[in-house]
């Protein structure tokens, strides 16, 4: 039996930071961004209107513990998938943004394989496939429910997506969710769908370079900011929800770390980019509290709640927080784990109870 999933398009760049420089005047800032808005709306309708497709289970036989990866190139144009021009077995090769797209989807392979015991996005060893040098100055990245796709930037406000290896984690964790929990795209189960990606994105980039949680920045998406942003970090910052950017050509980073500050609107599916910013803040302040490598207890905790059957797909974030205290207890007993996430909710303002 097939699963009906949730039709989603999910780019790493909220919608508000693109809105605020379509608005610009000058035109190598609104261009680009204007194109990616109007590609980006294409998308996002499309997938309203069309279910997932039914992935190949590909589990006949044992899956691998080692990723499947192909990498395409659309060559500047919006034709997915495009030329094949890396597989698996294949060398580094001249093309940095194809060795970084292979890179990136292996270090999430293996954060979810080695620590989760996770065969891939699918838990089937689904292979992992990826499209670089999408469209023309394409400022986003995006999981479109089967593979993943990069645009190379504006060269001005942003670079090559490809360069932080927490976005391409961020992305294909949505297929995990997607094949998951199925949060749904909206509201405050959208706003998790997103902080889960953010959480995951992050423990990636950690595990990858063998951070600990007292040493890793929690931004997502630094060195993805070009040289035509003055004062700006990150996409987000999950130590400190709010102050990745404050740029006169991005804007401001409007996400709150507290209920106290819940942004209500009914653009970006009701903030899903925004009120993210609590969620994520909360399992910084947990991953924190317990100290060591955020991929461990922290980790763990998350990923039972994810993939645990019990989270609907509506869930808000109180029913989300209510999972954690479960999950920790079931994993870890009545101990510093438990009283740190119950800490960690509190501080952002969500209820336990």
């Amino acid at each position: 039996m097939t699963t009906q999933k949730h039709g989603v398009f999910c780019g790493i760049v909220p919608p508000h930071v693109l809105d605020h420089l379509a608005q610009s005047e000058v035109p190598g800032h609104y261009e680009p961004a204007r194109r990616t808005l109007e590609h980006d709306g294409v998308l996002r309708t499309r997938r309203r209107v069309t279910a997932v497709r039914a992935v190949v289970d590909s589990s006949a036989g044992t899956p691998s513990d080692k990723p499947q990866r192909t990498i395409y190139d659309a060559g500047h144009r919006e034709a997915l998938p495009g030329r094949k021009v890396h597989a698996e077995a294949d060398a580094p090769g001249k093309d940095a943004t194809v060795n970084r797209a292979h890179a990136g989807l292996g270090a999430t392979f293996d954060l979810f394989y080695k620590v989760y015991g996770r065969h891939s996005i699918d838990d089937s060893g689904l292979p992992l496939n990826a499209t670089v040098h999408y469209g023309e100055k394409y400022d986003n990245a995006f999981w479109d429910g089967e593979q993943m796709v990069f645009g190379d930037g504006d060269g001005d406000l942003f670079l090559d997506f490809t360069i932080p290896v927490d976005v391409i984690g961020h992305e294909l964790t949505h297929g995990v969710t997607q094949h998951t929990a199925n949060l749904e795209y909206y509201g405050q189960s959208g706003a998790l769908n997103e902080s889960v990606s953010d959480v995951f994105g992050s423990l990636i980039k950690q595990y990858a370079l063998g951070q600990s949680a007292a040493q890793a920045d929690w931004l997502i998406g630094q060195g993805l900011l070009g040289p035509g942003v003055d004062r700006g970090t990150a996409l987000r910052s999950m130590k400190a929800p709010g102050t990745a950017y404050d740029d006169d050509v991005l804007g401001k980073d409007p996400q709150p770390a507290t209920m106290e500050d819940y942004v209500r609107t009914s653009r970006d599916n009701g903030g899903v980019h925004i009120n993210s910013g609590i969620p994520n803040h909360a399992f910084y302040l947990l991953a924190t509290a317990l100290g060591g490598n955020a991929w461990e207890r922290a980790g763990k905790i998350w990923y039972a709640t994810l993939t645990g059957g019990e989270l609907s797909s509506d869930a808000d974030f109180a029913e989300f927080a209510r999972l954690t205290v479960a999950s920790a207890r079931s994993l870890y007993g009545e101990g510093d784990a438990v009283q740190a996430i119950l800490k960690a909710w509190g501080q952002v303002g969500v209820a336990t109870t």
